[in-house]
């Protein structure tokens, strides 16, 4: 990467401030989840923290979480020395048209490729989707998991996470649930069954022109939650609701970084909204981060609770099938249709 292709260039109106133009004194909270690791420990103040987080920020970071640290050292060790190897053993590994899972170092946001490389891989292995975007084909293909040969531990301890990190997201979802007055476990079953959840490992190499490129351009995540690990060095950005400056989120020690994604505005009739964000770099260091995305099973119908909808609150979102959905966004990098510009604005219905 240290040639600098225009296919790295952003829209001038899209190129980074490198320094903020206001001091910044508002930031995405920090959110204390001890609680929950009290027996019967009173979680109603924790519910409301959350539930204020993602209607003001739809971004929150989470301390005491439960996940080990010393998990998290070895999933990120093992993932540096991954990126270390030289390109052609991880082209061993690289996904093409039939096999989305694995490395890949032509990511692109809104048809500008990103300064990173990836290496993907499912919670579950071995898990069905559509075989295609198209609404009356029913086929379902399987997708695997590619795992490489070194570091030779790299599957085991990545499993050992994905189940840890795992976890923490359904506890995050109960959460997320009680501060809609909903049942803690609301929306499990959506999950339960041949879940479409992912982790990513990004390595954003240090970058000569960050003053032009983006790590990752502005989005926001399709699916439930993301629960994001972040190394020290810092780049994530939050675009603010109340007046669409991009915030620099500060990285926590042993924090992790929670967004709502498109699913949990849907479910929540806009309640909580999906955020964009994206991922300045730099000159001087790498970043390393690993993104863990909730996302259900293939069947599963996303639309407004039913419980939340009344006269003065109607359904702003048509049903949708998550597994098209996927389908959809999932092509983008192979076929240029811009599918991740299919979002669920698509699905609003006029009111």
């Amino acid at each position: 990467m240290g040639e600098v292709d225009p296919a790295f260039v952003q829209a001038i109106d899209q190129r980074p401030k490198l320094k903020p133009t206001i001091p910044v004194d508002d930031e995405i909270p920090v959110i204390d989840l001890s609680v929950l690791s009290i027996s019967h420990g009173d979680t109603k103040e924790l519910v409301s923290e959350i539930g204020h987080a993602c209607q003001k920020w739809g971004f929150f970071q989470v301390v005491n979480h439960g996940v080990p640290l010393e998990l998290f050292q070895r999933m990120e060790e093992v993932g540096k020395r991954f990126f270390e190897l030289p390109l052609e053993e991880k082209k061993k590994v690289k996904r093409d048209m039939v096999n989305a899972l694995g490395y890949h170092d032509g990511e692109h946001t809104k048809n500008v490729r990103d300064w990173k490389e990836v290496f993907d891989f499912l919670v579950e292995d071995m898990t069905m989707v559509p075989a295609s975007h198209e609404l009356d084909d029913k086929e379902l293909r399987i997708l695997t998991n590619q795992w490489p040969q070194y570091p030779p531990e790299f599957r085991e301890v990545c499993q050992e996470y994905a189940r840890a990190v795992e976890k923490l997201a359904y506890k995050l979802l109960g959460l997320i649930a009680l501060s809609l007055d909903q049942p803690e476990n609301k929306f499990n079953d959506f999950f339960k069954d041949h879940q479409t959840s992912l982790i990513r490992f990004n390595h954003y190499p240090p970058c000569p022109v960050p003053h032009l490129a983006l790590g990752v351009g502005r989005h926001k995540d399709a699916g439930a939650l993301t629960v994001l690990a972040q190394d020290d060095v810092g780049g994530l950005q939050v675009r603010r609701k109340s007046d669409g400056e991009w915030i620099p989120v500060t990285p926590t020690p042993n924090a992790y970084i929670i967004n709502v994604g498109d699913m949990v505005q849907v479910w929540s009739n806009d309640k909580y909204e999906s955020v964009e964000h994206r991922v300045v770099v730099n000159s001087e260091k790498e970043r390393f981060s690993i993104p863990f995305f909730f996302f259900p099973a293939h069947n599963v119908m996303v639309k407004p609770l039913e419980e939340l909808l009344n006269d003065e609150n109607p359904a702003k979102y048509r049903e949708y099938n998550w597994g098209k959905f996927f389908a959809t966004r999932n092509r983008s990098d192979f076929k240029k249709l811009d599918a991740e510009n299919i979002q669920i604005h698509h699905f609003r219905l006029p009111q």
